[in-house]
């Protein structure tokens, strides 16, 4: 029998709060009329709304289907997630994952970043929620409501540190979740999104399924970012024959009996 109590925060101020890794399971989550409250969730969920909190500092793990802030200011917020949408929210600041087009709504002052955040059972966490690793758009925001001759919505410095945003626990309990907040352990790839290019020129990586595809793609960033390259953006698709006609033109012919494998892993770099 589940017990709603287990799966909700509700009317906290100046608490340390959270659930440690297997506590959620994939369950529905609430936040819900939180002041100056450090909250974090080291599990995937299902969906988590959060209304009506001020001044948190939130991480969620990878959840499942959607998560939705509404009525919500001045919080900063670690976020992976399918689906990413505010609603009459102000200065949100938000390390993000999302493998769909985030929204914002009725919302002002909102700042996106690239996820960078590891503990050990992460990963696993990523593969429960269905969420690919290499699937990111964090940047790519889209303003359902606009206004004219203002932008309600900005990107984070690129030097910023998540562990500024929102600082590792405090209570004993949840140090034992080994979390670091080092960009070079990060469970995502941090990407330089829509950001402007520092160059014109770019390249395509491509790693096409295989048993070591997720090692040897994390081994190729770290090469190329390490001589000074940037990556841009990462994807992970099927491909059907058309679209292999398409990207790799008349060399196509041979990559297609690999594509049959799989899902396959595209890199943009500049």
């Amino acid at each position: 029998q589940i017990d709603p109590k287990d799966y909700t925060f509700s009317g906290l101020k100046d608490e340390t709060v959270g659930r440690l890794p297997g506590k959620v399971a994939g369950q529905q989550f609430v936040i819900q009329d939180c002041e100056n409250c450090s909250i974090y969730i080291f599990d995937h969920s299902a969906t988590i709304t959060i209304d009506d909190c001020v001044n948190c500092q939130i991480f969620l793990g990878p959840i499942k289907g959607s998560v939705f802030f509404r009525d919500c200011k001045d919080c900063k917020c670690i976020v992976a997630c399918q689906q990413f949408r505010t609603r009459d929210c102000r200065k949100l600041e938000v390390f993000l994952c999302c493998a769909t087009q985030p929204i914002i709504e009725s919302s002002t002052g909102m700042k996106f970043g690239c996820f960078q955040y590891y503990y050990p059972e992460l990963a696993l966490q990523f593969k429960d929620a269905g969420l690919s690793i290499f699937n990111n758009t964090w940047s790519n925001i889209h303003d359902f409501t606009p206004v004219s001759g203002e932008n309600n919505w900005g990107l984070l410095p690129e030097n910023a540190v998540v562990q500024d945003y929102v600082p590792l626990p405090s209570s004993e309990e949840l140090k034992a979740v080994r979390v670091s907040t080092d960009a070079t352990r990060s469970i995502i790839p941090i990407t330089r999104g829509w950001r402007q290019k520092s160059s014109d020129e770019s390249c395509l990586a491509v790693f096409f399924a295989g048993d070591y595809t997720t090692a040897n793609a994390r081994k190729l960033i770290d090469e190329m970012t390490g001589k000074g390259f940037q990556l841009v953006q990462t994807k992970e698709v099927l491909m059907k024959a058309e679209d292999a006609h398409r990207v790799f033109q008349q060399c196509a012919s041979e990559f297609i009996p690999l594509l049959e494998k799989g899902e396959f892993v595209l890199f943009s770099f500049s």
